[in-house]
């Protein structure tokens, strides 16, 4: 089991980090979580189809965590053979709205679909990739979740919870996958709640934003939406996490030595195994072992 690391920054466009996106890999499967902005991009420089993707799990409904869906679905139909089954998409409530907007027979993307369905330059393009005729329209199955098992494979399943981040304006999900390699909690985007430990309890791997260092310097405004070094201690050792692994660096994490202290600041109460990976690592998370610091 592999988690790659596509987009771990925030909404400020930056070279070395810029949105949330996480590919899991289990066996055969692999699972999208969350989808900013370049993430089909990201994953083509990381040797990484779109096509390989069954499933995206979307946590909320910021543009730094689904900016990038409409190409990433568009990529995926189009390399597509036709024969693949179709797109899963979950996310909380919106989604399903969000993906009609966008792909629906009166959606933004419906002109650019109809286009290639029907023009026979398309169609010849298709069939240089192997693909079958007639050519299939998209096939995306999008699900608004809230708490509670949301999907389940042959080597998988997936739990949500409902956790604090900006509601009510948006509601904001958690992930806990379960599978025979271990478990892994993607957090998203929230602060220090009940939800998210009862999630995350006895979990292999933790994905968690890191974005401060705690109120001061941080804004109490921004510790209320979003974890930083004293949750993350807090959460790591109360939920027994085997393994952290740090995302949504600010841009202060660009200055040399800021992430680094992050770690020292959580390994000063925390015993487990401390990740802060750059965008583009790919990080072995199977077996239930600590990995290395």
């Amino acid at each position: 089991m592999k988690v790659h690391i596509i987009g771990s920054g925030c909404p400020d466009a930056r070279a070395e980090r810029y949105g949330s996106a996480f590919l899991l890999d289990i066996g055969a499967d692999s699972l999208l979580i969350d989808c900013g902005p370049a993430t089909t991009y990201k994953m083509a420089r990381m040797g990484l189809a779109a096509t390989q993707v069954g499933h995206v799990f979307l946590t909320h409904h910021h543009f730094d965590h689904n900016a990038d869906l409409p190409c990433f679905v568009l990529t995926r139909w189009d390399q597509s053979k036709g024969t693949e089954p179709p797109l899963q998409l979950y996310g909380p409530p919106l989604t399903r709205r969000f993906a009609d907007l966008l792909f629906g027979e009166a959606g933004a993307f419906a002109p650019d679909l109809k286009s290639r369905v029907e023009h026979p330059a398309s169609h010849e393009c298709h069939r240089q990739r192997g693909g079958v005729m007639p050519r299939p329209g998209l096939s995306l199955d999008a699900h608004d979740v809230g708490a509670g098992k949301v999907a389940e494979a042959k080597n998988w399943s997936a739990t949500a919870t409902q956790v604090h981040h900006v509601e009510p304006t948006l509601v904001s999900l958690a992930y806990r996958f379960e599978t025979a390699e271990g478990s892994v909690v993607f957090a998203g985007d929230c602060a220090d709640c009940d939800a998210l430990r009862q999630l995350a309890r006895g979990v292999d791997t933790l994905v968690i934003a890191c974005t401060h260092f705690g109120a001061p310097p941080a804004s109490p405004a921004i510790v209320d939406v979003i974890t930083g070094t004293p949750e993350v201690s807090e959460i790591a050792n109360e939920t027994g996490a085997r393994r952290v692994i740090l995302t949504h660096a600010s841009p202060s994490y660009a200055v040399p030595g800021v992430r680094e202290r992050a770690v020292a600041d959580i390994a000063r109460s925390y015993g487990g195994a401390i990740l802060f990976p750059s965008e583009l690592d790919t990080i072995d998370i199977g077996g239930k072992g600590n990995a290395e610091r």
